[in-house]
């Protein structure tokens, strides 16, 4: 039986940042046309935070069961080192899902009830991604949906039920907002996706060997690294963007180039295995940090 430490190392710490900056991102954007919600944010991030955590633990059980995760370098996996069972694993991220899906319902009673179909087909992405038959993650689409659903859907969605719906005191014009938030969305996204790469840069061998296609595993070691790089310059001309639309204030993104830079540093080195997991934490505080600077930046402004 899992331990309490076991099954917090299990949700994968070190990925929550991909959850908390789009809600950072999001809101700073509402707060710039005068229309922060701060319930709404509240509400926003559970279901950031419980989707990130259910996908986490969807990912550890099917890997686990199909055997991808026997050899696997990096963070604890559960089912694949089994000191938990995949019953016992497959009911903790159907236990988030259904966290996300009690908060996501409350955010769409109070702003829109399509919202309830967008929140559907969030959980079946987060499922489907190593779940299922065919999952999509190991046909090298993982950092299509990591940019679609942590990026562009989460960081837009965020600054839309604070614009519109019960509590925003008039919906603001589509045109005040959709733009920097847009922009802002490309720049989490593109870091969220840095992630995902630096994970699966580090599994090339072991995807490899046991069939998983990731883009990485199709792109190979040396255009993986670049990938990483590439992404990181996208993040920082996104938030240049942003400025631009807004305030020179959102340039307080930048400051997430501190651990960033220290990232791409050691993509560019040549770092493998073991070597790559401290790229997994300075690109997840990268991303705390331009959420972060995004939302006091735009605050201020």
């Amino acid at each position: 039986m899992a331990t309490p430490a076991q099954w917090l190392e299990g949700a994968r710490p070190r990925t929550l940042p991909a959850a908390v900056a789009p809600v950072l991102a999001g809101t700073g954007v509402a707060a710039y046309v005068d229309s922060a919600v701060w319930w709404k944010a509240a509400l926003a991030l559970v279901v950031a935070l419980a989707l990130q955590i259910g996908v986490n633990y969807a990912n550890d059980y099917s890997d686990g069961v199909r055997g991808t995760d026997e050899d696997r370098v990096g963070p604890l996996r559960l089912v694949g080192s089994r000191v938990a069972t995949p019953g016992a694993v497959k009911r903790a991220a159907f236990a988030a899902f259904g966290v996300a899906a009690v908060a996501g319902l409350v955010v769409a009673a109070t702003t829109a009830w399509w919202l309830v179909a967008l929140g559907a087909v969030c959980i079946l992405a987060a499922w489907f991604y190593t779940g299922g038959s065919s999952p999509y993650g190991y046909r090298g689409l993982g950092e299509v949906m990591v940019f679609v659903f942590f990026g562009l859907v989460a960081v837009v969605g965020t600054t839309y039920v604070q614009t519109d719906g019960v509590g925003t005191g008039g919906a603001v014009p589509l045109g005040d907002w959709l733009a920097p938030s847009l922009l802002a969305a490309v720049g989490i996204g593109a870091i969220a996706c840095a992630i995902l790469v630096a994970n699966n840069l580090r599994d090339i061998p072991t995807d490899t060997e046991v069939g998983k296609r990731t883009l990485a595993v199709v792109l190979g070691d040396a255009r993986t690294r670049l990938w990483y790089v590439a992404l990181m310059v996208v993040a920082v001309l996104a938030a240049v963007g942003v400025a631009v639309l807004t305030s020179p204030w959102a340039l307080l993104a930048l400051l997430a180039l501190v651990p960033g830079t220290r990232a791409v540093a050691v993509v560019r080195g040549g770092a493998v295995g073991r070597a790559l997991v401290p790229v997994l934490q300075l690109t997840g505080v990268t991303e705390l940090l331009y959420g972060l600077g995004l939302f006091v930046g735009l605050l201020v402004a």
